[in-house]
């Protein structure tokens, strides 16, 4: 019993400092100036959607896997699509200032 009881103590210590050591992640080059949402594609649209709106891309990549995800690479931001939806549009990373 009390074998049991000093290992659940000990248990819980372990998880505690497991919780209380979590990492940071920091993300650098990532401004609110590059291609706000408002800017890009939302999700749901659809590719001729996106292209009248848009334009051509300036790099179309062929679809990939199953189902398939095409991208389409515009000046300030990529475009995602699941067939011929919008999966996600990602804003393109800043330069880094020089």
């Amino acid at each position: 019993m009390l074998r049991n009881a000093m290992f659940t103590l000990v248990l819980a210590a372990f998880s505690a400092q497991l919780v209380a050591s979590a990492d940071t992640l920091i993300m650098e080059g990532i401004t609110d100036s590059a291609a706000s949402i408002e800017q890009r594609p939302a999700r749901g649209m659809t590719m001729t959607q996106v292209s009248n709106q848009w334009g051509s891309p300036l790099i179309e990549s062929p679809p990939v896997g199953d189902p398939p995800i095409t991208s389409w690479r515009y000046s300030d931001f990529t475009v995602y699509f699941e067939y011929n939806i919008v999966l996600h549009s990602v804003a393109a990373r800043a330069k880094p200032e020089t």
